[in-house]
């Protein structure tokens, strides 16, 4: 890399000032930052894709490992699954008739029902309402009776 120092940079400066002109100067130094700025970014670019292409190329040998290991994995349960087989019917005796399948069997249980922690008749006691009616049958129900 080129070292460049305060009295290197000072040297190109009186240089440019005197074979430039004063009044080209500030132009030609505008022009000359632009490019520089340009170079680098150019250069970070390159980098990036750079590193981009190396990662990729991990990406990939990464994923070759990952998927041999599968292949890998999935051949030796194949061959267990198929020894397990060979062994299972080695040992079951075929069946003369197939057995029935369970018939199913209801639970007895109401599932609307809720079943409190508290027993009826503590709450028949205390005036608890069990059982929760709409308003018109609480109407209905509370509805003085016409006496005629």
């Amino acid at each position: 890399m080129i070292d460049l120092g305060i009295s290197k940079m000072a040297l190109i400066g009186a240089v440019a000032l005197v074979v430039i002109g004063p009044e080209k100067l500030p132009r030609v130094a505008r022009t000359v930052g632009t490019l520089l700025g340009k170079a680098q970014r150019y250069v970070s670019d390159v980098k990036a894709e750079v590193n981009r292409a190396m990662e990729m190329e991990e990406l990939k040998k990464m994923r070759e490992t990952v998927e041999g290991a599968a292949r890998d994995v999935e051949n030796t349960i194949q061959t267990h699954a198929s020894d397990f087989e060979k062994s299972w019917s080695n040992e079951m005796p075929a069946p003369s008739q197939e057995p029935e399948p369970p018939v199913y069997k209801h639970p007895g249980k109401n599932w609307r029902l809720k079943q409190g922690a508290t027993p009826n008749w503590y709450k028949a006691r205390n005036g608890v309402r069990t059982k929760a009616l709409s308003g018109a049958a609480r109407v209905a129900r509370f509805r003085p009776r016409r006496t005629t």
